[in-house]
């Protein structure tokens, strides 16, 4: 096991009518808020009028800043920075799944930035602060309301970038699961689709003396393979949707990345095919993840591979590793076959035009991954593999 530092510094607030200690966190850190969000879901579950009701009741301005896209641009940064400057904001409360947050994040860290806060996100500017910044969760997919990583896109020149700095760990969330009940059966797959490679990402590693982490991922993994199905069928059923919240939170809050090498190798592929198509983040996932998992099966990695068979899937162990493995794949397959996701890029009307720029982008910085490393080849491969 590697060496590492353990901070998770998220106060959450978990369950039913958790939106009671919203005005207590906000009291500790600011009096002048902007509300971001994203479409009208907020406001149909009643969730909008809550929030802008308390905030009323105890004297605290706010402004909006609504219309946050599923895959968060960076106009929508500029534009809450903005408001955030016109207005003395100094405290920022995101209301929805990962997007809303992740964009939420970055104003509040480019608040401080005096230049374009693109910058931030390609690495020409360092972070320095951010303002205080708090969530309401109502998706169950990214863990963004418990990590300090945003993931924005910049249309005008097909980039889809993540970046984190501990400035930008929200202070507190609340997570409400009956806030997921409204959220419709293709949402609710492709979120159970992101937690699902959350864990997986930190799963597959070559650092296999993290027994504990790596056991950790199969829990949350089979949580989303017992879960996931009855939150389609049955959407207000709260224990459904509680474990899937919590999953959501814990794959990706650090946790199961702690002792091993955090270098992932689907989501920077996925990131480009959402840079130039603008696919939902968890269906790509879907689709890139069954064939990354037979690109890189070999000698090397089978043993992992096994384990996630036997451990996640309940294989037989008897059975020869090699035999295990692809049997685990076609499982992962079919789960996702079985939530209603697309399992090629054709699917989602992605053609072979572009896949060549998408592997070169998104092995730029080097390769991918660290269980097996791949370079442009490999990823170009992979989704040829996918069309």
């Amino acid at each position: 096991m590697l060496n590492f530092n353990y901070s998770i510094p998220t106060k959450i607030f978990f369950g039913k009518e958790q939106i009671q200690s919203l005005i207590g966190q906000i009291n500790q850190y600011g009096t002048r808020i902007l509300l971001v969000y994203g479409g009208g879901s907020i406001k149909k579950i009643g969730l909008y009028n809550k929030v802008v009701t308390l905030l009323k009741e105890n004297n605290l301005p706010y402004w909006e800043l609504p219309g946050i896209d599923p895959n968060p641009r960076i106009e929508s940064v500029r534009k809450g920075i903005a408001l955030c400057r016109e207005n003395q904001i100094n405290f920022v409360l995101a209301i929805g799944g990962g997007s809303t947050i992740d964009c939420a994040k970055l104003i509040a860290a480019g608040f401080f930035y005096p230049k374009d806060p693109w910058d931030l996100m390609i690495g020409t500017a360092k972070f320095e602060k951010a303002l205080p910044l708090g969530t309401i969760l109502t998706l169950a997919a990214t863990g963004s309301e418990m990590d300090p990583i945003a993931v924005i896109s910049n249309p005008e020149i097909n980039q889809k970038i993540g970046t984190g700095h501990p400035t930008m760990a929200p202070k507190f969330s609340i997570l409400d699961p009956t806030y997921t009940f409204s959220v419709p059966k293709s949402q609710t797959a492709a979120g159970t689709a992101d937690i699902m490679s959350h864990a997986l990402e930190s799963f597959f590693s070559g650092i296999r003396s993290a027994y504990l982490q790596s056991r950790m991922s199969e829990a949350i993994l089979k949580t989303c393979i017992k879960y996931g199905p009855i939150a389609m069928v049955e959407p207000e059923n709260y224990e459904a949707r509680a474990n899937l919240m919590w999953a959501s939170s814990l794959a990706i809050n650090g946790l199961l990345s702690y002792g091993k090498e955090r270098k992932w190798s689907a989501h920077p592929i996925e990131h480009e095919l959402s840079a130039y198509y603008d696919i939902t983040h968890g269906v790509g996932l879907a689709i890139i993840t069954p064939h990354w998992m037979e690109y890189v099966l070999d000698d090397s990695t089978v043993d992992v591979f096994k384990d996630y068979g036997v451990n996640v899937w309940g294989l037989n162990p008897e059975l020869e590793a090699y035999e295990i493995a692809r049997q685990a794949i076609e499982k992962t397959k079919a789960f996702f076959v079985s939530l209603g996701l697309p399992t090629t890029l054709s699917a989602v009307n992605i053609s072979e035009e572009k896949l060549e720029l998408m592997a070169n982008a998104a092995t730029k910085h080097g390769p991918l991954g660290e269980f097996r490393p791949i370079n442009a080849h490999d990823v170009l491969q992979i989704l040829k593999a996918s069309l």
